[in-house]
């Protein structure tokens, strides 16, 4: 049994949306009263619980609500009336999921728990060239069924980290110095104006634990990965997430994907001077937004993004050959 992104299987073969199946489950649970009185549903809570999107899980409560089987929970969520209010997994709290729906969501959730580890993986191996990325040794690598790696391939496509050729077949690559240059100039110029646009919707508390995180990376050495984090914290967490936009987003996120992943490619060369600088820039910028300063930050914003450019193409000029066995052995070179 198959499923997309926002289909299922039923058992009749007939194919319904995600939102329907969800909204079937879940009604069928309080019409048997298999839910504690009280039991809150919240749209992360049923989406985990689906390994489905928010998005079908929030169809699903709205109709649930309109129908009167759930009411509204101090306008953040809903819950299952009858009883104080009570927080529990819904399968601590009782949730069965029918077997052939139990099996679609298994494979929903492989696919989403190996994605973000593949995504870097061939992110970070574009500076080194072009590849052919093999599904069937993606499959075996992650020990996943076919489908699952075809699944994370062809999201990968959607976000333009791959493509695929006329006979079907996966390629990656290569980030050479147009390209890296190509994606820094869209950076520079989308990130500082979304940054204007929801800079007065952040937190003080949310930007105050990332100066705080950027500070520790400040003061010892910090590995690829919290340099990636800290990338991460700003140019994701408070832009790219926060952009009201789609367009927008898919346009920025296709150009962050492959730079944010350059730290742990050049990682051997990087100098301590450059990931200091990197790190006292993106405190400039926080500084900015905590006192409310948004103009100065998204300027800041831009200035670091030039900058880090002239850093970046000249790592990647003078990029050493991959350390042996460094590469995924699902992405073959292509001369």
């Amino acid at each position: 049994m198959t499923a997309s992104r926002s289909t299922t299987e039923s058992r009749h073969g007939a194919i319904s949306p995600l939102y329907e199946v969800i909204y079937g489950v879940l009604r069928r649970h309080m019409s048997e009263a298999a839910f504690p009185p009280g039991l809150v549903l919240g749209e992360t809570s049923v989406a985990r619980a689906f390994g489905a999107s928010r998005v079908p899980a929030a169809a699903a409560l709205r109709r649930l609500h309109g129908e009167g089987a759930i009411t509204e929970f101090e306008g953040r969520g809903y819950i299952v009336p009858g009883g104080e209010p009570l927080r529990l997994d819904l399968a601590d709290a009782g949730l069965v999921l029918p077997a052939e729906i139990a099996a679609t969501f298994a494979t929903r959730s492989r696919h989403r728990l190996i994605h973000p580890q593949v995504e870097h993986e061939i992110a970070a191996s574009l500076p080194y060239g072009r590849f052919l990325v093999n599904e069937s040794a993606l499959a075996e690598h992650y020990g996943v069924s076919r489908t699952v790696a075809h699944e994370v391939l062809t999201r990968l496509e959607r976000s333009g980290l791959i493509s695929r050729d006329s006979n079907r077949r996966w390629y990656a690559g290569p980030l050479d110095e147009k390209l890296l240059r190509e994606h820094y100039e869209v950076r520079w110029l989308l990130e500082p104006a979304v940054l204007s646009q929801v800079a007065g919707s952040l937190e003080k508390a949310e930007i105050e634990k990332k100066i705080g995180l950027a500070k520790e990376a400040a003061a010892a050495p910090p590995p690829p990965t919290i340099l990636e984090r800290l990338e991460g914290d700003l140019h994701v967490d408070i832009v790219l997430r926060r952009c009201p936009n789609q367009q927008l987003r898919e346009t920025i996120r296709r150009s962050q994907l492959p730079v944010i992943a350059t730290h742990s490619t050049f990682a051997i060369d990087q100098t301590q001077g450059e990931i200091s600088k990197m790190i006292s820039e993106h405190l400039e910028i926080l500084e900015h937004l905590l006192h409310g300063r948004y103009r100065k930050a998204a300027s800041a914003l831009e200035a670091h993004l030039r900058r880090s450019l002239g850093s970046q193409v000249g790592l990647l000029l003078h990029l050493r050959p991959p350390p042996a066995g460094s590469l995924p052995k699902y992405l073959t070179p292509i001369q």
